[in-house]
């Protein structure tokens, strides 16, 4: 039977934004190179080609050199032909991030601002949000705004159901964005982190996202597409029992993962600092190189756990995340003792964006609505 009319279009859509995101991964590419690597046709890729640079998105970069015949001409994408805004909602902080096409940072800043249900703290996301992107002269080139919120968001619903840490439940979304003169998408902070680290990934498959921030959460990422759960709620790993009786979470449970493993937990021996903990432990402070080694043999049951029931890989990010490169070695020691199957720590992986992940995360669900619908 032959595909009706909308059946066409959808693949033609789809043929185009694979031809875009594919250009995007490189500095320069040819149509035959285009080809090969999307199996798509000649003409198809032709037609997409010329289509992708009518609306800005790519441009000619000169001519490979000749092997026999004409020239082949070199594509580049245009990364900044569009824009889109993340904006980052925790207790204390406002972060804000302008991300290219390609996912990568234009721009970023972090805020000190104490949450409150006040219309003055929605009017200073407005501001905040104005003034970045009209110092980027980004206003017509900007696709949105993305805002990732610490708690349940239902975003089809309009509301944040429920939020420990800012302390509010049943709060219209409309209240982060009614000054933000911007199309707004909302995402749980946890997830858009994830949804991060999968992005511009061909072929992501499935993995686990650990966040490690002044809170613990996590993202269920099944072939690069988001499992929430049935009631939007799964990956809220930092609330998994640890220690049964053991220390007293945020929210009101005794031993949960959030108790052992946030950033907190490190960042209340240096005055909230986490940088200046990090700084000490490389210079041999031997009373916080004990306290590491407690962190991550909690962090290495945990970890462990995650592995053993998704069967995964596993992404540790967030603020202790980011330094897991550089002091995360004893961590896959741990690992591997803890194998049940062989030791092994190799589906371990420390994250790609070492700082405001959830922010950039969600920019890029707006990123990605443009790039499908094209």
């Amino acid at each position: 039977m032959t595909a009706g009319p909308a059946s066409n279009m959808d693949v033609k859509r789809r043929n185009r934004s694979n031809t875009l995101r594919c250009i995007l991964t490189c500095d320069h590419i040819s149509q035959m190179e285009l080809s090969q690597r999307l199996s798509l046709s000649w003409p198809t890729v032709l037609q997409n080609v010329k289509e992708l640079s009518e609306l800005g998105l790519i441009k000619e970069a000169g001519s490979y050199e000749s092997t026999g015949g004409r020239k082949a001409k070199a594509y580049a994408p245009v990364r900044d032909a569009k824009l889109a805004l993340g904006v980052d909602i925790t207790r204390n902080h406002v972060s804000v991030v302008l991300v290219d096409l390609s996912g990568q940072v234009v721009r970023s800043v972090r805020k000190t601002r104490p949450f409150s249900l006040d219309d003055g703290y929605a009017q200073g996301l407005g501001e905040l949000a104005e003034q970045f992107v009209e110092e980027h002269k980004a206003q017509d080139r900007l696709l949105g705004v993305g805002v990732s919120l610490p708690g349940i968001v239902a975003e089809e619903e309009g509301v944040l159901r429920h939020s420990h840490i800012l302390g509010i439940q049943d709060v219209p979304t409309g209240f982060f964005s009614r000054y933000i003169p911007y199309p707004c998408r909302f995402i749980n902070d946890a997830n858009a982190a994830g949804l991060a680290e999968v992005y511009g990934t061909p072929d992501a498959g499935d993995f686990v996202y650990l966040s490690l921030s002044n809170s613990v959460g996590g993202a269920i990422l099944n072939g690069g597409a988001l499992y929430t759960g049935n009631h939007l709620r799964a990956g809220e790993f930092g609330h998994n029992t640890l220690v049964p009786g053991g220390r007293r979470c945020y929210c009101g449970k005794e031993g949960c993962l959030d108790a052992y493993c946030s950033a907190r937990v490190l960042a209340d021996y240096t005055q909230g600092r986490l940088a200046d903990f990090f700084d000490r432990l490389r210079a041999g402070d031997p009373q916080l190189e004990q306290i590491w080694k407690e962190y991550l043999q909690y962090l290495a049951v945990a970890v462990n756990n995650l592995h053993m029931s998704f069967d995964c890989d596993v992404i540790v990010g967030g603020y202790v995340g980011a330094f897991l490169e550089e002091f995360g070695a004893p961590l896959r020691t741990l690992l591997e003792e803890r194998n049940t199957f062989r030791r092994d720590s190799s589906y371990l992986r420390f994250c790609r964006y070492k700082l405001e992940a959830a922010a950039v995360g969600t920019a890029l669900v707006q990123v990605e609505e443009f790039i499908r619908g094209l």
